[in-house]
């Protein structure tokens, strides 16, 4: 069991990142991470 717990979790993790992916959450993290980043540097 010790030896397939690691490739179960990144089954798991690749299958979740394809469903984001596929439901386009990239752009919201991409667009609050601009947001961020102009508010650090005090543009936005």
């Amino acid at each position: 069991m010790k030896r397939r717990l690691p490739w179960v979790l990144l089954a798991v993790s690749l299958g979740v990142m394809a469903v984001g992916l596929l439901l386009g959450e990239y752009r919201t993290v991409l667009e609050k991470a601009i947001t961020v980043c102009l508010d650090c540097i005090g543009i936005g």
